[in-house]
């Protein structure tokens, strides 16, 4: 029999909390009632273990995860399976900054022995593809699953490192199950300009949009259906109750653990969207303060540029002058002039135009503007077109415009894996 996606969707609230169907199976993604507004968020691996780990019945399992995996009372999910005879845990898999979270950008842990558990893990950083399938199988594991809280930026690279492991589970003959987060950011929407394939990288593998307003089992699905269709995953993913793509992660009652050593706070994942840009500048993005990607300078920026910032009137957004001296990464050890974002209407505010807006102003408020040499901007925008926009002088405006057209189509496809009302 033959179903269409929507279809899938509909048996998956029938068999209730765990389900699949071929490749792109979807659990309970329409049977959970509309919340009350105080209800708190039931995670992917909440309801995993209130149907008694039913799904990974029988399997040698591997978990690919970091701090945030983490349960409603903040105990870590590894040391809930471990110590849970229903679930043979044999592995755990470490993505960038590491199993524990203690590496820095573009950096991991390796692999060793978990000195909590005893088990082993193995790091999956910069690896894909066959070499990746040969990690899964030397680890002797029967099924990988994904639990990483994701902050709703294309360049974040954890929505990869799900891409990759489904690539590779399928090379390897390994199930995976996803268990879904919210969003932080919410998910309304898709926002800001779509990867070009020829700039993809390991903070882009495929064409989304900059913002794609996904969760990670949205994105599984999208990424099995869109672009894996030639040897998908056998992909179950583990939905959410309570979530709905409006809601921010304050409104979650989910603690919040930093998902990397520069995302400390909710507020740092709302702005990053459009801050992180400044990765391909000359300015420090704030790495190395208290409040990355909340601050924005440089040695020799002043009060202009956050005046310029705010006569360009964003939504949702004020810019006042900052001064701090980052203590590693760009500009350390040294007194910088700039601003911060004062996010003062969250519904209003649209990270990526705000970047921008900081891109192009900055530009003309600083004589020392420049580009990172590496044109790393073009990975992050996903094309050269943002840089040489802003290098010939257009405004937000018009930047946004050249980028509608693809963001319009990718918001097409979007609706299609989209599990939360």
């Amino acid at each position: 029999m033959t179903l269409s996606r929507r279809g899938v969707l509909g048996l998956a609230g029938a068999v209730g909390a765990v389900g699949a169907v071929g490749g792109a199976g979807a659990v309970g993604a329409a049977a959970a009632p509309a919340p009350a507004a105080a209800a708190r968020v039931r995670t992917g691996f909440e309801r995993l273990a209130a149907d008694g780990y039913a799904e990974l019945a029988g399997q040698r399992v591997g978990v690919v995860t970091n701090p945030t995996g983490i349960t409603a009372d903040a105990r870590h999910l590894v040391d809930v399976l471990h110590a849970d005879p229903r679930v043979d845990l044999v592995a755990v898999f470490g993505p960038e900054h590491g199993f524990r979270g203690t590496a820095q950008a573009g950096g991991s842990e390796g692999s060793g022995r978990d000195p909590a558990t005893g088990l082993p893990v193995y790091d999956t950083y910069d690896k894909s593809g066959q070499r990746l399938a040969d990690l899964f199988t030397a680890a002797g594991v029967d099924t990988v699953v994904f639990d990483i809280q994701d902050v709703g930026a294309r360049f974040y690279t954890y929505v990869w490192t799900l891409y990759d492991c489904m690539r590779a589970a399928a090379l390897a003959g390994k199930a995976v199950v996803v268990l879904d987060r919210p969003n932080p950011v919410g998910g309304r929407r898709a926002a800001g300009p779509v990867l070009e394939r020829p700039y993809a990288s390991f903070v882009g593998r495929e064409p989304i949009a900059l913002a794609h307003g996904m969760t990670a089992a949205e994105l599984a699905l999208l990424f099995n259906g869109e672009f894996l269709r030639a040897s998908p995953a056998r992909l179950r993913t583990v939905t959410m109750t309570g979530w709905r793509r409006g809601s921010l992660f304050g409104a979650t009652g989910l603690p919040w653990v930093p998902p990397s050593p520069n995302m400390p706070t909710p507020d740092t994942a709302l702005a990053y969207a459009g801050t992180c840009l400044f990765e391909g500048t000359s300015l420090s993005e704030g790495r190395g303060t208290t409040t990355p990607f909340e601050v924005l300078g440089a040695e020799g920026l002043d009060r202009r540029w956050a005046q310029e910032a705010d006569g360009l009137g964003l939504p949702g957004v004020w810019f006042r002058e900052a001064w701090f001296t980052p203590s590693f990464s760009k500009h350390a050890g040294k007194p910088c002039g700039g601003l911060r974002l004062v996010v003062h209407d969250r519904e209003a505010f649209d990270p990526v135009r705000t970047g921008i807006g900081l891109l192009v102003t900055a530009r003309r408020a600083w004589s020392g503007f420049a580009w990172r040499p590496d044109h790393w901007i073009d990975r992050l925008t996903g094309s050269d077109r943002v840089r040489t926009l802003v290098d010939a002088g257009a405004g937000v405006e018009e930047i946004a415009a050249d980028w509608a057209a693809g963001l319009a189509r990718f918001a097409a496809v979007r609706e299609e894996y989209l599990l939360y009302p």
